[in-house]
C-alpha cells in the first residue's frame, strides 16, 4: 500500500512539472502572438489551454483518490494538499496566458500593443519565461533556494508594471483611452502570472521545510 502511495505521489509530481512546462510554452507563444498580431498563434494558445486544464483535472483526481484511499497524515498529508494548491496556481497561469492570446485576437489584424510599449512587454515576457522556467525546475528538484529567487523575479515584474503605468499616465500618451486600458490589463496578466508562480514556489518551500 505504501509503495502504491509513493508511486501516486510521483505521478502527481510529474503532472505538475508537465503543467509548468505547458504554461511556460503558452505564455511565450501568447506573447509572440500579441506582439506580431499572429491570429493563428493566438488561436493555438487558446485551444491548448484545455490541455493544461486536463492536466489539472488529472492532478485533482489523483489527490482526491489519495485522500480517500490512503488517508494520509502529517507530512504525507501536507504533500498531497500542497500539490493541489500548486496545481491550482499553474492552472491559473495557463488561464492568464490564454487572456494574453485573446487580447491579441481582439485587436487583430492590428497589433494590440503600441510600438512604444513593445519593449516593456518584451521584458515582461522575458521575466515571465524565466519565472516559469524556474518553477519547472523547482517542482522537479524541490530546490528551495531557487524557489526563493522567484520573489526577486516578481519584484522585477512589479517594477516593469510600474514603469508601464507611468507611460500610460504621461501627458505625452497619444494612443487614447482604449489602448491604455488594453495595456493596463495586459500588464496585469503578466504580473498575476508571476504572482502565481511565486505562490507555487512558496508551496514548495512549505512542502520541504514545513514552514510557511
Amino acid at each position: 500500500m505504501r509503495e502504491e502511495f509513493r508511486a501516486d505521489l510521483l505521478e502527481v509530481g510529474r503532472l505538475l512539472v508537465s503543467m509548468a512546462e505547458a504554461v511556460r510554452t503558452a505564455m511565450s507563444a501568447a506573447t509572440t502572438a500579441l506582439l506580431s498580431a499572429d491570429k493563428e498563434g493566438a488561436e493555438r494558445v487558446i485551444a491548448r489551454d484545455e490541455e493544461i486544464n486536463a492536466l489539472f483535472r488529472a492532478v485533482e483526481e489523483k489527490v482526491l483518490r489519495l485522500l480517500a484511499q490512503q488517508a494520509p497524515v502529517a507530512s504525507d498529508l501536507r504533500m498531497v494538499i500542497t500539490s493541489l494548491h500548486i496545481g491550482t496556481d499553474l492552472e491559473r497561469m495557463g488561464d492568464l496566458a490564454e487572456h494574453v492570446a485573446k487580447s491579441a485576437l481582439r485587436r487583430h489584424p492590428a497589433v494590440c500593443v503600441p510600438a512604444e510599449l513593445a519593449g516593456v512587454f518584451g521584458q515582461m515576457a522575458n521575466i515571465a519565461d524565466r519565472i516559469a522556467g524556474k518553477i519547472t525546475l523547482v517542482l522537479a528538484s524541490r530546490d528551495i533556494e531557487r524557489a526563493a529567487e522567484l520573489e526577486r523575479d516578481d519584484d522585477a515584474m512589479d517594477e516593469l508594471e510600474k514603469a508601464l503605468f507611468e507611460k500610460l499616465l504621461n501627458s505625452e500618451w497619444t494612443h487614447g483611452v482604449e489602448a491604455a486600458v488594453d495595456a493596463a490589463l495586459l500588464a496585469r496578466f503578466y504580473e498575476r502570472y508571476a504572482d502565481h508562480a511565486v505562490n507555487a514556489g512558496r508551496h514548495v518551500i512549505y512542502l520541504v521545510t514545513g514552514e510557511s
